[in-house]
């Protein structure tokens, strides 16, 4: 699938596995509570491995293994359910992750730029119609006022 990182248009092969499925082989994700319980086996996959976080998720479980991940991918249930930009300023900011955070679910295009200002550097549209629009959001002020979290 396309999706954008690190301001370009490129492929990730990562796939979701859900609780209740058998791992596979390769980059995958899987769900905080799924990391919790099964870590140190998912330490060992032939693959990198990276956790979701849905929105109610508290980062700071997150504190032990946060040079263990490649990928965290922010879960958005709603395009008005912001608590995923505090989590993305939580990972980089407090934890010093210094991996990918890519925002997937439902955000808009528009929410990109600010998305990238609290630290996500990857960006999985849901519609890929879309990419193109949110790829030029990154580009849409040239001065900023308030610091970021990179």
């Amino acid at each position: 699938m396309q999706i954008i990182k690190n301001k370009q248009l490129t492929t990730s092969d990562w796939s979701y596995i859900a609780d209740d499925d058998a791992l596979i082989e390769g980059d995958i994700t899987v769900s905080l509570m799924r990391w919790c319980e099964e870590k140190a086996s998912l330490k060992n996959h032939q693959g990198k491995v990276g956790v979701r976080l849905n929105s109610d998720a508290d980062v700071n479980e997150l504190i032990n293994d946060i040079t263990s991940l490649t990928l965290i991918e922010l879960n958005f249930p709603a395009f008005t359910d912001g608590r995923g930009f505090s989590h993305a300023r939580i990972l980089r900011k407090n934890l010093n992750y210094q991996g990918e955070i890519r925002a997937i679910g439902h955000y808009m295009a528009d929410q990109v730029f600010y998305l990238s200002r609290v630290g996500v550097n990857a960006f999985q549209m849901e519609n890929s119609d879309d990419l193109a629009v949110a790829l030029s959001t990154l580009n849409d002020f040239s001065i900023k006022y308030q610091a970021s979290s990179h």
